[in-house]
């Protein structure tokens, strides 16, 4: 098939979609098209992100719309309302030429009324999130007895949104004779009971496997330490002076504070997370979709549902557990046929998670070193001078200000004209830059040096005396060893500290610390927080103490805390308040 031409569409559609610059098919286009414009048999498609899905069902459903018939003929169903509105918008478009056809977009977070206004006056296709889907449906707003097709878009997102009884509910209320077409990413067994259940005789197509977009995608990855991945990202940053992105964190703790560093550093950047209200989320989104912010940092739940032409960039701050989610990830830059580059900044211990990605994607990473000081300078100052170059001057509007201008710069001569001139604009990145150190880490590990490294620890430890100290956080504030020793570090001002057991709790933790350093951790966290709380610690005074070895330490949640809240607290029988230290 390869053009739209060929496939059926009615003139007016042909005209929207060549408009829009669209001119041959995608695999999943070419698949899916043929099929609905001439049966209406159910279709399963395992399909990504970005691979032309909206249009292969979208433009087959505009051209089978009866528009004199006022009853809702077609139902969208996808996980987010960014996602809903997008499909929308993307049928309007494609429907610009098709005149008296309606289509009614609803999700939550939005006025029902006015949701209800539009559908009253007859929807021909509705494009709904599930919540709010379910509720127009209940209230006999929204009628469906009559579809002839549903579509599932996004199947396993809203399936791992929890919205199984959503689903279940609206596609109960839909006639047994109709058209399901279901597209997902993966076909995860809860995808595959939907399918069971309300799907007849499926056709199933698989395009876009897992390395889709990879032609158009280059996949590298920065080896550095866990300390240097925010210096990382503003490298990356710093040497792609156009860079239209989007940072993926593991935590919504994490996306605020990458974000926060990113704008007190005065980078174009913003946050996507959970916590935000949704007219919060809008203004954030439409600003990035103008370009207003050039690096968004966001989690995989914030970013759900976001469909953003022209990315250049995804920044993997933190590896996803799953190989999937990081080639969804990257499927969202490479898009109709521009390429894009997505990073994966790791640490040593990481490199078996980028074998597992290349070896389940089917794709293939480029190691490559964070440019330096040097390199970032000459980049910025290169694209400074293409900028100036290359820039539209528009005489009439500066004219009245150019014998003023003349006369105060008439003192110098052509060459430090320039040198002024660019110095105002380039200094910064000289002055940040002027001593940069190297954060590239080497793939090789020196095993020998590691092992001794790991056997002095050991051997130290076994000489300390511990104390042990009750302090009043734990997993609830986000707790983990790490931040804990790091607490602890800052607290006494050094890094030499010898550590023993740490047991972290749901809002208490015990950590062992060699005993010389008791003195400075008792008065370095007075009057300190964590997590906006403010931190208190408790002396602990061992029990047999010959018989208590240091040992490496843990992290462990407690099932049970009513030991935790009891005076005399103990753990493994080791530890109880102290009445008194001296």
């Amino acid at each position: 098939m390869n053009t739209f031409e060929n496939t059926g569409l009615g003139e007016n559609i042909l005209k929207a979609i060549a408009g829009l610059g669209f001119e041959k098919t995608t695999p999943i286009q070419e698949s899916t098209i043929p099929i609905l414009m001439t049966s209406d048999q159910d279709i399963i498609a395992t399909a990504q992100t970005g691979t032309g899905k909206t249009a292969a069902f979208g433009l087959p459903m505009l051209h089978l719309t009866d528009i004199g018939d006022l009853t809702t003929q077609s139902l969208v169903l996808c996980p987010t309302r960014e996602l809903c509105i997008q499909i929308a918008l993307d049928l309007t478009n494609y429907a610009k030429y098709t005149k008296g056809i309606n289509i009614v977009s609803v999700y939550g977070g939005a006025s029902i009324d006015n949701q209800i206004k539009a559908l009253r006056k007859g929807a021909h296709i509705v494009v709904g999130t599930p919540g709010r889907t379910k509720d127009l449906i209940k209230r006999r707003k929204l009628k469906i007895n009559s579809v002839a097709r549903v579509v599932l878009d996004e199947a396993d997102e809203m399936l791992t949104m929890g919205f199984k009884e959503d689903l279940e509910a609206i596609l109960g209320e839909t006639p047994k004779q109709k058209q399901t077409l279901l597209f997902s990413a993966t076909m995860s067994p809860k995808v595959i009971s939907i399918t069971k259940k309300y799907m007849h005789n499926p056709l199933e197509i698989s395009v876009a496997p897992m390395n889709v977009g990879a032609k158009n995608v280059k996949h590298i990855y920065y080896m550095v330490h866990i300390k240097d991945r925010y210096e990382a990202i503003k490298r990356i940053a710093d040497s792609n002076p156009n860079i239209y992105g989007i940072v993926f964190c593991r935590t919504r703790r994490e996306t605020k504070e990458v974000a926060s560093k990113l704008m007190h550093d005065n980078y174009n950047a913003d946050t996507l997370h959970g916590e935000l209200s949704q007219s919060q989320r809008d203004e954030v989104m439409n600003r990035f979709r103008k370009h207003s912010i050039q690096i968004l940092v966001a989690t995989d739940v914030a970013a759900r549902g976001l469909d953003v032409n022209d990315l250049t960039h995804i920044i993997n701050y933190n590896l996803p557990d799953e190989p999937e989610i990081y080639i969804h990830r990257s499927g969202r830059t490479g898009r109709a046929g521009k390429t894009g580059i997505s990073i994966a900044i790791i640490h040593t211990r990481e490199m078996g998670r980028i074998k597992d990605i290349e070896r389940k994607g089917g794709i293939s990473f480029k190691k490559e070193a964070i440019p330096n000081g040097i390199d970032i300078c000459q980049k910025r100052l290169y694209s400074l001078i293409d900028k100036v170059e290359n820039i539209e001057v528009d005489e009439k509007q500066i004219g009245p200000f150019l014998p003023a201008i003349y006369e105060k710069l008439e003192y110098l001569d052509r060459e430090n004209l320039i040198k002024h001139f660019v110095s105002a604009e380039f200094n910064r990145y000289l002055s940040y830059y002027k001593n940069s150190r190297d954060i590239n880490v080497s793939n090789h590990i020196d095993y020998k040096s590691h092992e001794k490294k790991r056997k002095d620890i050991s051997q130290k430890r076994q000489e300390s005396s511990f104390c042990g100290y009750l302090i009043n956080i734990g997993f609830k504030q986000q707790l983990n060893p790490s931040r804990l020793i790091g607490l602890v570090n800052e607290c006494i001002g050094s890094k030499k500290a010898i550590i023993g057991n740490i047991d972290i709790m749901k809002t208490q933790s015990i950590i062992e610390v060699d005993d010389k350093w008791a003195s400075k951790l008792l008065k370095g966290i007075k009057g300190k927080s964590f997590e906006g709380k403010k931190l208190s610690i408790e002396v602990l005074d061992k029990k047999n103490t010959a018989s208590a070895k240091p040992e490496r330490g843990f992290h462990r949640k407690r099932r049970n805390e009513s030991k935790v809240r009891n005076k005399k607290f103990k753990s493994k029988g080791r530890w109880q308040k102290a009445s008194k230290r001296k």
